[in-house]
């Protein structure tokens, strides 16, 4: 059997380690889009904040914000029909022609705040009509996660059942943009899965490593035996 030194076990192991550290460290570090685990209750005539922001904190100035309704479909017997954005930011400034008619002069975005990864949509004048599921979408952003979803629930009773706020989902505070505590749903399962995929892989190389090392110990062992039976015998 041929001689194999123990630098040739160790480079496939040490080739592992590297390429799970490259692994590891885009989802340690990726930008998430990040939307309200609860829903948005409001009155009929308040305006009101859809809230999406990126974390860790990131300038979205340069790139395509897209609020939109995912539960609307465009007409299938309609070739050209297509589905308008509730909102649309483009270039550096809201496109107004491809907004929905009945959004008009009615949603904002806080510009100011979008170097610090704030998108979140502000409607004004909120009706029945509105309520649904909002989307706010990054296309170009370099992430697995580039949308969030927020649900909008205007309830014309709101104001009649007041007496039973403390239990009512319009008396959660909006997530800060900037807020970096864990509250959100969102944001507390990316340290969960890093933990476990971290976890996977130190037990992977572990047990790499002890199938090489076995490896290694049997080719050690018989190397010996056959310089053992190589010797000369002695008269």
């Amino acid at each position: 059997m041929s001689r194999l030194s123990s630098s040739s076990y160790t480079f496939p192991l040490w080739t592992l380690i590297l390429c799970s550290a490259f692994l590891i460290a885009p989802v340690q570090g990726e930008v998430l889009v990040i939307g309200s685990n609860l829903p948005i209750v409001a009155a009929p005539g308040d305006d009101v904040i859809l809230p999406c922001h990126l974390a860790p904190t990131f300038d979205v100035q340069g790139l395509t914000v897209e609020w939109s309704k995912p539960d609307l479909k465009p007409d299938p017997s309609d070739r050209l029909s297509r589905v308008e954005y509730v909102h649309l930011y483009r270039d550096r400034q809201e496109v107004p022609d491809m907004k929905m008619a009945s959004y008009f002069r009615r949603t904002e975005l806080f510009m100011d705040d979008m170097k610090h990864g704030n998108i979140s949509l502000k409607i004004l004048n909120v009706s029945e009509e509105d309520n649904g599921r909002y989307r706010c979408f990054i296309p170009k952003l370099q992430s697995r996660v580039k949308a969030a979803v927020v649900e909008l629930v205007v309830d014309p009773n709101v104001a009649k059942t007041s007496t039973m706020a403390p239990l009512h989902p319009r008396n959660f505070p909006t997530p800060d943009p900037q807020d970096t505590t864990p509250t959100n749903a969102g944001r507390s399962r990316v340290p969960v899965v890093v933990a476990v995929v971290t976890l996977l892989l130190v037990l992977t190389l572990a047990g790499f490593a002890a199938y090489f090392s076995r490896i290694f110990q049997k080719l050690k062992k018989h190397q010996k035996d056959d310089e053992t039976q190589k010797q000369p015998l002695q008269v």
